[in-house]
């Protein structure tokens, strides 16, 4: 870092009263990690990185591998609202890169991974914007600290009663603000105690920075106030579940270059391939949008959640929309919302592979097949095959699998974290796999 940057920083630093700073960065599972110093060895940060043991680290490195160290991203400094003591100094927090001992980029960071197919991107000619919608759960908690899963179905928009859970949120976009973090519409979901923030839609990396902080803005809030925020994909039974709809755009030389002004959809043939890179691949990178057991669960039909790879303007079936925008906008707004992934997934490897996807379709000049508009969920086998619509895959097993025998999540990711996510992931799909569930006491033990 330049030595007049780092004499800014720290300048800044001391006028907002840090007294201690957290070093922030991701598992590849989508887990925010931690490393706290002391505000006065920021400069040798800075200039040096700090070291961490990578071996304790998911998916990281192995125990012979262990050295690694983490280089602040001085962009993404703030100050950590909900830690905020000017009496006993404040604490401020920094995303980081994860690096080698020898000064290269780690392969298997997931906030590297991004940053390499974004690269790729650049050498196309292109920048891919993001603007992702998280939805969450904030459930209260009891005297004993125990979780209280309880809800019911209010529908979209249910605002009339200001219950806590609604003074909840706002004091969430209310921290994400004070970090410079700009939420653009907030909404209530059909479940009780279910909510939605959709981060501003911007540059890829800075939007998956951003959710990664409302994630961690949600769950300490929410423990201040004795509740539990989850973006667990499916919580509850016979309810929507939790998605993280993603709007995404390509530009280049400051234009949308989606938007195509004679096009019936207002697409240009660019976008169209990228969709179609998106359909085609849906089913290999599942397993990274859609990372855990319980994300299949919500990705069935009846409850608005995607389970086929079609598109479509105003059906909500689809896996991907073309949103209508408007009138005057079209050059700005034009993008594709995909609506398969869940906020359980690492936001910087969904955008990766979902980039890759696109990127695919781009280079092979893919062509989708036509929209569908008609509820996919009434499709018998037979409408699907001739509409060419497929299915995501129904399990977590079964997207492992496509990852497997698929080339994109392995382009993406590299060999080195291909292999562990894919260790990572069957270890949690066999202990589920062997698990003797609740359902199945009730369904067969006294009957069979």
């Amino acid at each position: 870092m330049a030595k007049d940057d780092v004499r800014e920083m720290l300048a800044r630093v001391k006028k907002d009263k840090v007294a201690f700073v957290d070093l922030q960065f991701n598992d590849f599972l989508g887990n925010i990690k931690s490393s706290t110093i002391p505000a006065y060895n920021l400069e040798d940060a800075l200039n040096r990185g700090v070291w961490i043991d990578g071996s304790s680290i998911e998916g990281f490195a192995r125990i012979q591998e262990s050295d690694m160290y983490l280089m602040l991203d001085q962009a993404t400094y703030a100050l950590l609202p909900w830690r905020n003591d000017v009496e006993t100094g404040r604490v401020a927090r920094f995303i980081c890169d994860v690096y080698t001992p020898n000064h290269e980029p780690f392969e298997g960071d997931p906030r590297n991974i991004l940053k390499r197919v974004l690269a790729e991107a650049k050498a196309m000619g292109f920048e891919y914007f993001t603007g992702p919608e998280c939805e969450f759960f904030l459930l209260p908690k009891d005297e004993s600290g125990n979780i209280r899963r309880e809800s019911r179905g209010n529908g979209y928009y249910f605002t009339l009663i200001m219950d806590e859970t609604y003074g909840l949120k706002r004091k969430i976009m209310e921290g994400l603000d004070a970090m410079g973090i700009v939420s653009e519409t907030s909404t209530h979901e059909v479940a009780d105690n279910q909510h939605e923030i959709d981060i501003r839609y911007d540059r890829a990396l800075k939007t998956a920075d951003n959710t990664s902080t409302l994630k961690m803005a949600a769950r300490f809030i929410a423990f201040q106030h004795g509740y539990h925020a989850t973006f667990m994909p499916k919580p509850f039974y016979g309810m929507n579940g939790s998605g993280m709809h993603t709007h995404q755009s390509l530009w280049k030389g400051g234009k949308n270059v989606f938007y195509g002004a004679r096009d019936a959809y207002g697409l240009t043939e660019v976008a169209y391939q990228f969709l179609a890179g998106q359909l085609k691949y849906a089913r290999e990178i599942a397993g990274v949008f859609a990372p855990t057991i319980n994300s299949y669960k919500r990705l069935t039909p009846g409850f608005e959640a995607p389970a086929y790879t079609s598109w479509a303007r105003l059906n909500r079936s689809a896996l991907i929309r073309v949103p209508k925008v408007s009138k005057g906008t079209e050059d700005k707004a034009t993008r594709l919302e995909i609506r398969c992934p869940d906020p359980s997934s690492s936001p910087y490897l969904t955008f990766a592979v979902l980039l890759k996807a696109g990127l695919e379709g781009i280079k092979q000049k893919m062509k989708p097949p036509k929209s569908v508009e008609e509820n996919v969920f009434e499709f018998n086998d037979e409408d699907l095959t001739k509409h060419s619509v497929g299915k995501l895959p129904g399990s977590l097993g079964e997207a492992l699998g496509e990852i497997e025998h698929g080339s994109i999540v392995k382009k993406t990711f590299g060999e080195y974290t291909w292999r562990r996510y894919l260790e990572a992931k069957h270890e949690e799909w066999d202990s589920f796999r062997r698990w003797v569930t609740d359902w199945e006491i009730s369904r067969y033990l006294s009957d069979i």
